[in-house]
């Protein structure tokens, strides 16, 4: 497989075609983009954060290297953010391409100025703080919004969503929902016409 060919092609196809011909690895819908007209594909850094520990979130950001997307399983604390405007322009500066937090985030306007796709449930005025327990892990699977995420997942998030893939998968459908693209516009067109949307659908 042809990892740099097969980036290239999911920037390319609108990630909800995918749903079309996938049924796993979609993101919880409460996912939203805090950051909107975004469109990401990278891949997962993975955090399990425990305690809302900020130091956790420090060395997680210390380990991300250019295309990475930190995805990061609050184990369901959704009150404490443990993203803002430090750990997003942190992650930025690192290369990373986007940042999913199966929780909260705060600094919404900062984040929205800094243009780092950010992908959460909520805001939050409730920060991490600085504990340093050491029992979150890094780069281990985790839970994310219902989905099992691997590091070195592919992320693939818009507007609409996130949705976590490996590699295999993702080459599997690519072609056919790049396939399934090129022929909407002709389909919108002839709606458009006036054609008879069951002639158009083939109902």
């Amino acid at each position: 497989m042809d990892e740099s060919k097969l980036i290239e092609q999911l920037k390319a196809v609108s990630f909800p075609t995918l749903g079309h011909f996938l049924e796993e690895g979609f993101a919880d819908s409460q996912l939203r983009a805090m950051v909107p007209n975004v469109k990401v594909v990278g891949r997962a850094l993975t955090l399990k954060l425990v305690g809302a520990d900020a130091i956790a979130v420090n060395q997680a950001l210390a380990l991300i290297k250019p295309g990475d997307v930190l995805v990061i399983d609050t184990g369901g604390d959704y009150r404490h953010a443990p993203v803002g405007a430090v750990t997003s322009c942190a992650a930025r500066c690192a290369g990373a391409v986007g940042i999913v937090v199966d929780g909260a985030v705060t600094d919404l306007l900062e984040l929205r100025e800094s243009g780092l796709p950010v992908f959460a449930r909520g805001t939050s005025l409730l920060t991490t703080k600085l504990h340093g327990r050491g029992d979150s892990q890094i780069n281990q699977p985790i839970q994310c919004a219902g989905v099992t995420v691997n590091p070195g997942d592919l992320v693939l998030a818009d507007d609409n969503g996130v949705l976590f893939l490996d590699w295999s998968t993702a080459a599997s459908v690519i072609e056919q929902a790049l396939a399934s693209d090129r022929a909407e516009p002709r389909l919108l067109e002839r709606l458009r016409s006036g054609e008879p949307v069951a002639q158009v659908l083939k109902v």
